[in-house]
């Protein structure tokens, strides 16, 4: 084998690498948010959503970043930030409980909050780093089209698995939410964080990575204008808003329905049942990687958004008395339709961003940064089912889920088509 090709194998498993890392620290959000909303109820969602803001402020400085120092120092930077992130998340557990700051709608707020939603965003900020970095570099070494995909796809395989194994781990170390349960309960898992991104940066350090010619002729600035006269990029970043909030939002609610439930052992359930969304995931993104050579992107998406509805629809309308029990306690089968959910959304990651950045050659970096701040709204679209969700109950609240697929299908059928052949991009 050349040496091209062996450098570009290293960069290939690197970034399936860092892909599994993500997930590992965005999915943290839910179980946290059991935590955090029982003491405070009003909070449940916002360490989620501090996670996904960071994107809004953090996506063009990234761009910036990957420009100015490239992959390899970008990547090292944002798993620095990581571990500051996770530190801050830790210290709210032994830190600031009995400081009192203020009141939020009649309930006393205690310092520690604000530390663990500082960590949030902290966090935030160095997954969108390395989300910047994962996914053009990941594109690029497929060399674009149906192959690019492929790659992205085994990337988000093990951003799968990751996803599947934080909240197992974290329903199993809470069991079920009381009031004496805090941050400390789960502060293993942070200690791995911390480890893992101390591991990382290690090994990543020593190995490397290509790094593309972004050439000096435009500003990042005028790249994302540029990108943006691309009709089907500016319809695929809203694609990537929503598709964001469905990704999160969808096994967020899932675990809050079943842990509210209250009976023994609840948590536990509510977190197995959001890690089988994710190990759905992990199955549909391992089976992408083996179609995606022959399947073109666009019919996947289309198949896996049709199925998306139906799953979602059926767990609307079955009746919650159409149940199983588990261990003596009733659970209403609808919720394995929600979670059957993550076999469908698995792809989408990977195939709006493939069919977005398709053709547009020297903007494709800028566009990655567009990217990033979209991300947002895995942040925001939650927080708006879950305020749909205490107000009119969780499970209509995924009406929010069924209009947000539609519109990733109607990207998939008509969007995704690039009208704008006619613009240099080399």
């Amino acid at each position: 084998m050349s040496t091209s090709k062996n450098t570009n194998l290293v960069a290939i498993i690197t970034m399936c690498f860092i892909f599994a890392m993500i997930s590992f620290v965005t999915n943290m959000g839910a179980p946290f948010g059991n935590i955090w909303g029982f003491k405070y109820e009003f909070a449940a969602s916002w360490g989620n959503l501090m996670n996904f803001v960071a994107y809004l402020f953090m996506g063009i400085p990234s761009g910036m970043l990957l420009k100015k120092i490239g992959y390899k120092k970008t990547a090292l930077a944002a798993l620095l930030v990581g571990i500051v992130g996770l530190a801050l998340q830790y210290l709210s557990s032994i830190y600031g409980d009995d400081i009192k700051v203020n009141e939020v709608g009649g309930t006393v707020v205690a310092l520690n909050l604000y530390i663990y939603l500082l960590g949030a965003l902290v966090c935030g900020f160095c997954v969108c780093m390395l989300n910047t970095v994962v996914n053009p570099m990941l594109n690029m070494l497929g060399g674009g089209g149906n192959k690019g995909n492929q790659l992205i796809q085994i990337g988000g395989t093990l951003n799968s698995l990751t996803a599947t194994l934080t909240p197992l781990l974290a329903g199993v170390l809470v069991g079920t939410v009381t009031e004496n349960t805090s941050m400390t309960d789960v502060s293993p898992l942070l200690f791995i964080g911390m480890a893992v991104f101390a591991i990382s940066f290690v090994i990543i350090s020593r190995v490397a990575i290509p790094e593309p010619n972004f050439g000096e002729s435009e500003s990042l600035m005028d790249s994302m204008k540029g990108a943006l006269r691309f009709r089907h990029l500016i319809l695929g970043v809203i694609a990537i808003f929503f598709y964001v909030g469905v990704e999160i939002g969808i096994p967020m609610q899932l675990n809050f329905y079943v842990t509210n439930m209250g009976f023994e052992g609840s948590a536990a359930l509510g977190g197995t049942l959001a890690a089988s969304y994710w190990f759905m995931m992990l199955i549909g993104r391992f089976s992408s990687t083996l179609i995606s050579g022959k399947v073109s992107t666009k019919t996947q998406m289309t198949c896996v958004s049709t199925v998306a509805i139906i799953l979602l629809l059926i767990a609307i309308f079955l009746p919650e008395s159409v149940a199983v029990t588990i261990k003596g306690n009733a659970v209403p089968m609808k919720v394995f339709f929600i979670a059957a959910c993550g076999l469908c959304t698995s792809i989408m990651w990977g195939g709006i961003f493939n069919l977005s950045v398709e053709g547009l050659g020297k903007y494709t970096e800028a566009a990655s940064g567009i990217f990033m701040m979209m991300v947002v709204g895995g942040g925001l679209m939650p927080w708006l089912q879950d305020i749909i969700a205490k107000q009119n109950g969780e499970i209509f609240s995924y009406w929010l889920q069924v209009a947000m697929v539609a519109y990733i299908l109607f990207y998939a059928l008509v969007g995704c088509k690039n009208v704008n052949k006619d613009i240099k991009v080399d």
